[in-house]
Parts: C-alpha cells; structure tokens; sequence
C-alpha cells in the first residue's frame, strides 16, 4: 500500500495535499463471495445509516451461517420485505442466490478472472449493475487499479477536490485519473474519505 499511496502523492499534486489530511490508507475488506454482493444490493441508493440498519435485520434473521443463499432463500419475499428491502431488491438477492446455488455466479472462479471478466460475470445477474461489480472488485478481490465511474460520491468528491463547476463526466473522470495508474482504488478510496470533511483544497 505505500507504494501506491507514493504513486499518487507524486503524480497528483491535489491528490497528494488530501493524503495528507486523511493520513495512511485503511481499506477494508470483505470476502469475495454471496454476502458480499448481496449487501451491496441492499446498499444501492441508501444512505450507508439505512444500509446498516436493514441489512443487519437481515443477518440477524440469517442466524450465525450468515447472509448465505440457502439463507436468503429460506425467506418468504413478505419477510424480505419487512427486514426493509424494496421488492425489486427483495427479486435481486433471491435471484442471486439461486444463480449461487446453481452454479450460474460462480464465486470460488472470480478470483481468477480479471476486472472485465468479473464485471461481465456478476452483471448477468440482474440487480448487478456496474457499481457493485466495481465494489466487489474494490473491497472483495483487492483490485487496486478500479476508477467507479458510476459512484456519486467519487463524483461529488472529484468536483470538491479539483475545482470543477459540476460533478464529472465519466470521460473527465478518466482523465482525472490518468496519474493515479494503476492504483486507481486506492485514490478512489481517498477520495471517499474526503467526503467526511471539506475536500475542497
């Protein structure tokens, strides 16, 4: 890791004066397999307050196996419901599980693939989109060089940090990006962390 963070601190003079203020990089991870995604379904378009709330309902309910698919599954989609998912996302998670258990998503194959690969192997599901296949990238298979386009939150970051009239395109962001190859997760991470205080620089 402190490779990188030297990496970006020398190519990225905005970049470098954030590391400074967040201090060494901490990212944590999980493990690259169903519960993973699945809380990262429950998480798409909330705030990360109401994510924990519903999906530790959930896991409470799993019992000590955890969120697993058999788990999931042996839900009613009435008790998905009143752990607080949405019933699109309540179609999602089940939909995962049963293409985990038969063998469509295969988890333990992941690890070998690269990026493009696992992005094309988790989207086929649906409720998969790109965000959380570049979050299971992230922070279940260590990838270090993943830019999330599609992430709000880098996006306000990126504005805040560089100046910018609004939030950049994924074109712009690109080329924001370009310095910070290949450890493009790791400035990524950084850049969340600045929405903890005012990035602006």
């Amino acid at each position: 890791m402190r490779k990188a963070v030297e990496h970006l601190k020398a190519g990225d003079r905005r970049l470098a004066e954030l590391i400074a203020r967040v201090g060494p990089c901490r990212m944590r991870y999980s493990p690259p397999h169903y519960e993973t995604v699945a809380r990262s379904i429950v998480s798409q378009q909330l705030s990360a307050k109401a994510a924990a709330t519903i999906y530790g309902r959930l896991a409470e309910a799993a019992g000590p196996a955890g969120v697993t698919p058999a788990a999931v599954l042996a839900f009613s989609a009435g008790q998905l419901r009143a752990f607080g998912l949405s019933a699109a996302k309540c179609r999602y998670v089940r939909s995962l599980a049963e293409k985990t258990l038969d063998g469509t998503v295969d988890f333990a194959r992941l690890p070998r693939l690269n990026d493009e690969e696992v992005i094309a192997h988790l989207t086929e599901v649906q409720g998969v989109g790109v965000w959380t296949a570049h979050m299971f990238l992230i922070f279940a298979l260590k990838r270090r060089d993943v830019l999330p386009v599609g992430d709000a939150g880098i996006r306000n970051a990126m504005r805040a940090v560089y100046r910018l009239l609004a939030p950049p395109s994924p074109q712009e962001m690109e080329r924001i990006a370009r310095p910070w190859r290949p450890y493009a997760s790791v400035a990524s991470w950084y850049l969340w962390r600045s929405l903890e205080f005012d990035a602006t620089l």
